[in-house]
């Protein structure tokens, strides 16, 4: 499973995408296109959107629902909590000083 984050989080369209999710949750695909062409310049298909949206679902990092006709897509942070929980960084306690 972190090997399908860390593909999903290697492809900086994908990571505009989370960004884009992460201003506002349970947008539709609609609403995640034109934010991605017109704020962040992205000429980027629907098709190529829903790709990319579909290996962020497989890494769990975006959930989809349906209402009525419209599907709408949720970011889910809870598999970058897990590496985090996984590898904590150390506490900063100031300017580290090397020995030569």
């Amino acid at each position: 499973m972190a090997d399908d984050l860390f593909k999903a989080l290697a492809d900086p369209t994908r990571r505009t995408i989370l960004d884009v999710l992460a201003e506002k949750s349970g947008q539709t695909l609609f609403e995640i296109c034109s934010r991605l062409s017109v704020k962040h310049r992205l000429g980027i298909s629907r098709q190529a959107v829903s790709q990319h949206i579909a290996v962020l679902e497989t890494a769990g990092l975006v959930e989809t629902r349906r209402e009525g006709r419209y599907k709408f897509h949720d970011l889910d942070t809870t598999p970058l909590r897990r590496i985090a929980e996984r590898w904590p960084a150390p506490e900063a306690s100031g300017p580290e000083k090397s020995t030569p």
